[in-house]
């Protein structure tokens, strides 16, 4: 850890993230901006995360490894809320990419916009083997974003491209474990309340799309957990939830057409190797699918 109070704190929780890690390590090392330290909680890992983790602190004096017991995503969030020095906080998830300049205009940004407590970005979505499949088109002011909140949308600002004011998140209470697996729309709908949101047009991070990340093993969880909390929301603002909001599962696509999916996708982007494992992946979700073997087929030929 550096003796200087530096200008931004990355909070990163980790649970058995060791397939990852190292690499969304790497890219927050990499950024153009350096006044950082880099808190990494591990959340009761019992692979070799913390292993991991030391070994980069014992490279660079900013990585910042905290360990403790097992209590989930706002635990591991908020230990590393209250670890961080700077006001200006920088999310980050264990295996998603943060690209170069990230940290530099978001600082930029937030220095030059002192109404707006949190901005986020677009992102490019990848597979697991980091062959993109797109690029978002996040809305990019206030009002639109938190349209899209009050509507349940938690990826209206991504949690993996955010940076907030440490100050605002404290004077709204941080997060909160009310709404599992949805703390980040729960908060920043509060944070909406008492300042602007934003998101930047540059495309900052590769968001990693795979079987273990949150959305895919949680999405039930979050779908339910959104009447309840809007009508918070909407309490909270004095308005009447509208009567005709309907949420949807956005996650609800069978696994061996997602795996067929990024098959294609590999093979666009000259990842014979990942294609052919997605392939596997397909076939053993969906052995009867000619979907399936369409894939394994494309993918066996390698193009």
């Amino acid at each position: 850890m550096t003796t200087t109070t530096p200008s931004v704190s990355i909070v990163m929780g980790a649970f058995n993230a060791r397939r990852f890690i190292a690499e969304a390590i790497r890219s927050l090392l990499a950024q153009t901006f350096s006044d950082f330290e880099l808190i990494v909680v591990d959340d009761g890992s019992t692979d070799d995360t913390l292993q991991i983790l030391r070994s980069f602190a014992k490279r660079d004096s900013r990585v910042w490894p905290i360990q403790i017991a097992h209590g989930g995503i706002v635990a591991a969030a908020n230990a590393g809320l209250q670890a961080a020095r700077a006001e200006l906080i920088a999310r980050a998830d264990a295996d998603d990419v943060s690209l170069p300049q990230r940290l530099q205009k978001q600082f930029d940004f937030l220095e030059a916009n002192p109404q707006v407590v949190a901005v986020g970005s677009r992102m490019i979505v990848v597979e697991p083997y980091g062959s993109p499949l797109r690029t978002t088109e996040h809305r990019l002011d206030h009002e639109s974003i938190e349209s899209e909140l009050l509507a349940g949308s938690g990826w209206a600002l991504p949690q993996p491209a955010a940076m907030f004011r440490k100050s605002a998140v404290a004077r709204v209470g941080g997060y909160r474990n009310d709404y599992p697996w949805s703390e980040d729309l729960d908060l920043f709908l509060r944070l909406a309340e008492i300042g602007r949101l934003a998101n930047l047009p540059d495309a900052l991070v590769k968001y990693r799309v795979h079987p273990n990340s949150t959305n895919w093993r949680h999405a039930q969880t979050q779908l339910a957990n959104k009447p309840k909390l809007l009508a918070e929301a909407y309490r909270r603002r004095g308005r009447p939830m509208p009567t005709e909001l309907t949420f949807k599962d956005y996650w609800n696509q069978p696994p061996a057409e997602r795996f067929a999916n990024w098959v294609w996708y590999a093979l666009r982007d000259g990842n014979i190797r990942g294609a052919r494992r997605h392939a596997c992946s397909a076939l053993k979700t969906a052995p009867f699918s000619l979907l399936s073997w369409r894939a394994t087929y494309w993918a066996i030929r390698g193009y």
